[in-house]
C-alpha cells in the first residue's frame, strides 16, 4: 500500500490538501499529524497497517500544502476541530475512526466528544484526547497573551521567509525537534517546504509559534465530564521516552495517570493503553513498533452503534 491519491477539498479560505491510501470502499480512517508538521507524518506507518481500509491523511490548516487562514484569523485547538468536521463532510463520512499524533490526538480528542456519534475508534499516538490545565493554571493567560502579541509582531513584520539550502534546512529542523531522525525530517520537509531561488521556505504558517499558545487546556473536571461523552473504543500509545518523558517529568506524569485512570474508569473495556520502545516520533522512526498493536485495534470487530 505504497500508492497514495492526492486530494484538495475545498473550504471557505481556499483548501485543505491530503492524501489518501487503499480503496474508497474501506472503512475510513482520518490521520491528524502533530504541531507543525503535516500528513507526510504517516507516509512510513501506513503503508505497513491493515490494506483494507481508507486512510486520508490531511495537512491542517496553515500546515503543509494547505491553504493558510486568512488575514487576521487565529490558529486555536477549535479550528482544527472544526476543519476535522469540514473534511468528513467534504469526504462524506458519517463515521470513521481518528488516528492523531501528539497536537493531532488532542484536536481528535477533541473532534470525538463533541461529534461523539461520528467516531468509532480513535487512536492516540503519544497524545492525550484533552490537555488537562494541572501543572498549567499559572500559564494560562501567559499563553493567550504570548498567542496574540505572536500574530501581532508577525503581521506587523514584513521580513519575506528565509531562504535557506536543503541541508541548512534539515540541520536546523532536526536540531529542533530531537526525536526526529534524519530519514523523517527528510519526509517532513519535502511536504513542509517549496523551492524558490535560491533554495527552499517553509510552507507553515509564520503565525503559529508554540503549540501551547493554541491549544484548549481544561479543567480536571470538564476532562472527566468530556470523556463521559465517547462512544468511540479508544487506543492510547505511549512511546517509553515520549513526551510524557521528556517534559516537565514530575508533573506530566502525575498528568498522564489522572487521563490513564480516568480513561480506564470510564471507558472500561472501551480503553486499552499500550507503551511501546521508542520517542514522540515512535510512529515515523520506527513505524514496526505500533503497527501491530494499531492494526489489532482497528480490525477488532466489537464496534459500537452509534447513539444519537
Amino acid at each position: 500500500m505504497g500508492l497514495f491519491s492526492k486530494l484538495k477539498l475545498d473550504v471557505p479560505w481556499g483548501h485543505i490538501a491530503a492524501k489518501a491510501w487503499g480503496s474508497q470502499q474501506g472503512p475510513p480512517v482520518l490521520c491528524l499529524h502533530g504541531w507543525l508538521d503535516n500528513a507526510n507524518s504517516f507516509d512510513r506507518l501506513i503503508p505497513l497497517l491493515p490494506k483494507d481500509f481508507h486512510y486520508v491523511a490531511v495537512d491542517f490548516g496553515g500546515h503543509g500544502l494547505s491553504s493558510h487562514y486568512g488575514p487576521g484569523l487565529p490558529y486555536y485547538q477549535q479550528n482544527f476541530v472544526s476543519e476535522v468536521r469540514r473534511v468528513a463532510a467534504a469526504l462524506k463520512w458519517d463515521r470513521f475512526s481518528l488516528m492523531g499524533h501528539s497536537f493531532g490526538g488532542l484536536v481528535g480528542g477533541m473532534f470525538s466528544c463533541v461529534f461523539p456519534e461520528m467516531v468509532d475508534k480513535l487512536i492516540l499516538l503519544e497524545a492525550a484526547p484533552f490537555a488537562v490545565d494541572s501543572n498549567e493554571m499559572e500559564n494560562l493567560l501567559t499563553y493567550k497573551r504570548r498567542a496574540i502579541e505572536h500574530t501581532l509582531l508577525v503581521e506587523a513584520s514584513k521580513k519575506p521567509s528565509s531562504v535557506v539550502s536543503w541541508e541548512e534546512m534539515l540541520q536546523r529542523f532536526l536540531q529542533n525537534n530531537s526525536h526526529v531522525s534524519e530519514e523523517s525530517g527528510e519526509l517532513l520537509l519535502q511536504r513542509g517546504t517549496t523551492p524558490v531561488a535560491g533554495g527552499l521556505v517553509l510552507n507553515r504558517d509564520r503565525r503559529m509559534s508554540w503549540p501551547e499558545h493554541s491549544s484548549d487546556y481544561i479543567s480536571k473536571e470538564l476532562f472527566v465530564h468530556s470523556i463521559k461523552k465517547l462512544q468511540a473504543r479508544v487506543l492510547l500509545v505511549k512511546a517509553s521516552h515520549g513526551y510524557y518523558n521528556v517534559r516537565r517529568e514530575n508533573a506530566d506524569r502525575e498528568h498522564l495517570r489522572f487521563v490513564l485512570a480516568m480513561l480506564k474508569s470510564v471507558l472500561k473495556e472501551r480503553f486499552q493503553f499500550v507503551e511501546v520502545p521508542g520517542n514522540h516520533y515512535v510512529h515515523m522512526n520506527q513505524p514496526q513498533h505500533v503497527a501491530g498493536v494499531i492494526s489489532a485495534f482497528l480490525k477488532s470487530k466489537d464496534r459500537v452503534p452509534a447513539q444519537l
